[in-house]
């Protein structure tokens, strides 16, 4: 992490796990939680410069994701997943990031990117209508991305499907309040919302493809910054699971502040324990290599992207692979640790159960499910082409 950004989110560390409890009673991030993130700076990372953001190497945003997520999981999530629609922004017509960012440069933006609704075509634009689940962090937020097909005249899905990015401002869609009812990730208010026959102007779309495939998007965008070039499906995973081992780390923190003075009902200081003192280091060097591994897939895809070459599909699925083994590997890191930490760590008073719940919640999220990704990646690594269909979604 640049030292700039570690101090950031350094000053607002104690502050904002102090701030976990009520975000997850309340079932969004508290507004003091917010003011917090605000201050460290970490939504704007990635936002484009000319409108107050630093247009940052996407390592430094996970670096900061992880930070944030290791004393606040909800506030990691949040802004592992609002932190990216900045740069998604960027790529955006200049008249629609003038109305997000012209008169607030702090503007929030939400998504849900899944295709639950139908965009149906008419002049300058298209009629939304759908409902979409897992807006994280939604009620903080001014604007959101939605994933939406485009229907025919009757609108239905037309065929071939095809998938746009379509933005709202807040006014044209109603967050549905009760929807948020979960065992992890509870502060991060991640609610259903509902749009019933918004208009969309073609200027707030941008085709799903195109976003996916990285430079071309730029290039129509008139973005020259190597870090607005790189893959959807790079940089989008990249902040849940970022978020995902921010999440681990806290939870490897707090087991070792629990263990540290901890007596066994046998009378056994567990720092006596060898095979308890095995578990937390073997736990601890797979935390750290689910780091380690996740920025090292970013930082060769931006060193690629940088030098002027091009971005495959194999590149792309090498990334996806690694990245969603790095969610599990960590997640698992957390349940072995926490397995060895006692009845007393179930209690809700203690912060572990919280970082063990987070954690399970994140990895559930559909970017972590590896069956296709591995799949993929396996034939591309053998040189077998893969063909358009499943094999080929996500990454």
């Amino acid at each position: 992490m640049s030292h700039d950004a570690e101090r950031r989110v350094a000053d607002i560390a104690d502050r904002l796990a102090a701030t976990a409890a009520d975000s997850e009673r309340l079932g969004r991030l508290s507004d003091e939680s917010v003011a917090l993130i605000r201050e460290a700076g970490v939504m704007r990372m990635l936002q484009p410069t000319e409108f107050g953001g630093r247009a940052a190497h996407p390592r430094e945003f996970a670096e900061a994701v992880m930070a944030v997520a290791a004393h606040c999981g909800s506030a990691g999530w949040v802004c592992g997943v609002g932190g990216v629609h900045p740069w998604e922004m960027a790529l955006m017509d200049r008249r629609l990031q003038q109305e997000v960012w012209g008169e607030n440069q702090e503007t929030w933006i939400a998504s849900p990117y899944a295709a639950q609704g139908v965009a149906t075509p008419m002049e300058g634009g298209y009629i939304l209508r759908g409902r979409w689940n897992f807006s994280s962090g939604t009620d903080h937020c001014d604007w959101i991305f939605l994933g939406a097909l485009v229907g025919d005249a009757e609108g239905r899905p037309a065929q071939p499907p095809r998938v746009l990015h379509v933005v709202l401002p807040r006014s044209d869609y109603t967050i549905v309040d009760d929807s948020w009812d979960v065992v992890g990730l509870c502060g991060t208010g991640s609610k259903d919302v509902v749009v019933e026959g918004a208009f969309i102007p073609d200027y707030r779309t941008i085709d799903a493809d195109e976003v996916a495939e990285g430079e071309r998007a730029a290039e129509r965008a008139g973005r020259t910054e190597t870090v607005y070039k790189l893959p959807f499906w790079a940089m989008f995973p990249l902040g849940i699971t970022a978020a995902v081992i921010g999440i681990a780390e806290g939870a490897l923190a707090a087991h070792l502040d629990y263990q540290r003075e901890r007596v066994t009902a046998m009378g056994t200081k567990i720092r006596d324990d060898p095979y308890v003192l095995y578990a937390i280091s073997e736990a601890a060097t797979e935390i750290a290599a689910s780091r380690t591994q996740l920025l090292d897939g970013i930082s060769r895809l931006y060193d690629r992207v940088d030098a002027g070459e091009q971005v495959t599909f194999a590149d792309r699925s090498i990334v996806r692979r690694n990245q969603t083994r790095c969610a599990w590997r960590a997640v698992d890191a957390v349940d072995e640790i926490f397995a060895r930490s006692g009845g007393n760590a179930a209690r809700r008073s203690g912060v572990l159960q919280r970082f063990w719940r987070d954690a399970h919640v994140g990895l559930q999220h559909a970017i972590h499910t590896p069956g296709s990704i591995y799949h993929s990646t396996a034939l591309t690594s053998m040189g077998v082409e893969v063909p358009d269909g499943p094999l080929r979604k996500l990454i």
